[in-house]
């Protein structure tokens, strides 16, 4: 439990490192520059999915109960040894395209293009290294090199963008923060299990487990990010300044997921393998149910102080364009809590490939319509797709999960219904400057607690039963 702990609250604090760089990205940058970042920072999300070639997973599936140091080595170091050769040829295809590639969602800025080629191949590798410490149950390596590569970069980019810098050199800032933290991971690594050159003993059956991970991460990628690249091929980098803030705020809601996708995959097969598939049953309905009592309110909450906190977090310009993103966002992300909850059931029944079915689909109708609709109707038909993309893949994974999962409607009326009221107060008192929306936002969760146990939406004994069902574990 202290490892899983551990790693949630580092994965907390890269989540909330956008946030920190929410506001001085855009107030330092022109909207074009920032429209630029995020896709700098898009383009870094996708290629892991593809130059690594799904064997990240694959070390940890066939390496993580190994003792042996030379199969460790041999191991390790076939895998490197084949990401390292798709990604060089991957950052050589982006830097031999930097022009397209400028001109295509960079707004025609080529340096950075070229220095995205080195970005992404620090950043495939450094994929890859952290995978090396969660194979072996390094948690705390593992957390301390993903907040090292995180606040890193922050801390770099922060000073950068703050000084007056370009987004060139601010690019640079963070293809220095992956070379550090890469230096410092694969000494590490060497110091503990030393070098060698590999011999590719089991790399076709690595490669015949990892290569058909890829369209399913691609997927997901495709339905969480590729509207961005939509947007600034159609519309300009402008716009996805206009759009990333508000989806950013929405997607927030995001943070309240880290509790229970890194302890359910630990808990629920103990049970299910003992057939034990009311005690699964009960950790998924609750699981729910305490996701859902929090991100009621906060997607309610975020949809109404959109405008007022965008317009304290970014600019006026970027709150009046992109306001109406977050409560499609927030939604969005709400739906999809509820699916990585009870996407645990294809996982426990081994039916993974149908998830990667599922979110191909959700990826393909997703993509199609935006490239439809963001020609026509702007950034509002993106945040409408992802969420239509959210809607098709929970109901998918739901016709799976009937028997182990039923939803609580009378608890979700109530909490809807304590969430308007809680919305109605904050209309009410329209908070305009930081103090105020803190100050509002801190007596709006009064108001929605207080409400939730008026309405006896939770009982005490149930948060001694999902308290007593973790405590075990």
């Amino acid at each position: 439990m202290q490892r899983i702990g551990l790693v949630g609250i580092a994965n907390l604090l890269v989540a909330l490192s956008s946030l920190i760089l929410l506001p001085i990205l855009t107030k330092n940058f022109s909207i074009d520059d920032y429209g630029i970042w995020v896709q700098i920072n898009t383009t870094i999300a996708l290629l892991p999915n593809l130059t690594t070639l799904g064997l990240p997973y694959t070390m940890v599936r066939f390496l993580s109960a190994e003792t042996d140091k030379k199969i460790i080595q041999e191991g390790f170091y076939s895998i490197l040894s084949m990401v390292l050769i798709s990604t060089v040829i991957v950052a050589l295809l982006l830097l031999v395209f930097s022009k397209q590639i400028a001109l295509a969602i960079f707004n025609g800025n080529v340096n950075v293009a070229i220095i995205l080629s080195a970005i992404v191949f620090l950043a495939c590798l450094n994929a890859l290294l952290l995978n090396y410490f969660r194979t072996f149950q390094e948690m705390k390596k593992y957390s301390f090199f993903l907040l090292m590569q995180t606040y890193l970069g922050v801390v770099i980019v922060s000073y950068l963008a703050l000084e007056g810098y370009s987004i060139y050199m601010v690019a640079l800032g963070l293809l220095l923060a992956n070379l550090i933290t890469f230096l410092a991971m694969f000494a590490l690594i060497i110091w503990s299990i030393g070098f060698k050159i590999p011999k590719f003993t089991h790399i076709r059956e690595y490669l015949s487990f990892g290569v058909p991970t890829i369209p399913g991460n691609l997927s997901s990628w495709i339905v969480n990010s590729s509207d961005r690249y939509v947007i600034g091929i159609f519309l300009s980098a402008a716009f996805v300044g206009y759009y990333s803030p508000g989806y950013t705020l929405g997607y927030s809601i995001s943070m309240l997921m880290a509790p229970f996708s890194l302890l359910l995959p630990s808990v629920l097969p103990q049970y299910y393998d003992k057939n034990n598939i009311e005690k699964v049953s009960s950790f998924l309905n609750y699981s729910t149910k305490y996701f859902l009592l929090i991100a009621i309110p906060s997607a309610f909450g975020l949809s109404v102080l959109s405008k007022p906190l965008l317009s304290v977090l970014t600019t006026p310009e970027i709150a009046l364009n992109g306001y109406l993103i977050t409560p499609l966002t927030a939604l969005s992300t709400l739906i999809f809590g509820v699916y990585a909850i009870i996407s645990n059931v294809l996982v426990l029944e081994k039916k993974t490939k149908v998830i990667g079915s599922i979110w191909i689909i959700a990826a393909t109708l997703n993509l199609v319509l935006n490239i439809v609709l963001v020609p026509y109707f702007g950034i509002i038909a993106a945040a409408t797709t992802t969420l239509l993309a959210y809607v098709v893949a929970f109901i998918l994974t739901l016709r799976y999960s009937t028997k182990f999962f039923n939803f609580d409607y009378k608890f979700i009326l109530k909490s809807i219904t304590a969430s308007t009221i809680m919305s109605a107060f904050i209309i009410f008192i329209n908070p305009q400057n930081l103090i105020n929306i803190i100050i509002t936002i801190i007596i709006s969760t009064i108001i929605y607690f207080g409400l939730i146990l008026v309405l006896k939406g939770i009982k005490k004994e149930e948060f001694n039963l999902f308290k007593a069902m973790f405590g075990k574990n």
